[in-house]
């Protein structure tokens, strides 16, 4: 599954737009946008794509799901590692006393 990622326009230059993504500044092709598009706009952007022009009204929601999302993901990793860690040299023993 491919995820878009919500980003704001911070300038255009005729079809590609310099898009802000959490601090980090990307070039977006606006070609296949969905609706016109301005500085200080939002944009859901997909593999370098803005697809779609987020309305004002659900930027504050878009985000927060994103953030949660991030968060979600983070935690996921800690605890992954965190198994990985406890498991990972006990299993790799087991495996060689098995497999002799």
């Amino acid at each position: 599954m491919c995820l878009g990622v919500p980003g704001r326009i911070i300038s255009i230059d005729g079809l590609t737009a310099q898009v802000e993504f959490w601090g980090v500044e990307r070039e977006v092709r606006l070609d296949v946008v969905d609706s016109a598009v301005s500085p200080g706009d939002y944009v859901l952007n997909h593999v370098g794509f803005a697809i779609r022009r987020i309305p004002e009204e659900e930027v504050e929601e878009t985000l927060a799901l994103y953030d949660q999302l991030l968060a979600e993901l983070e935690r996921e990793d800690l605890m992954a590692a965190e198994v990985r860690s406890e498991i990972g040299p006990g299993a790799s023993q087991a495996g060689r006393a098995r497999n002799g």
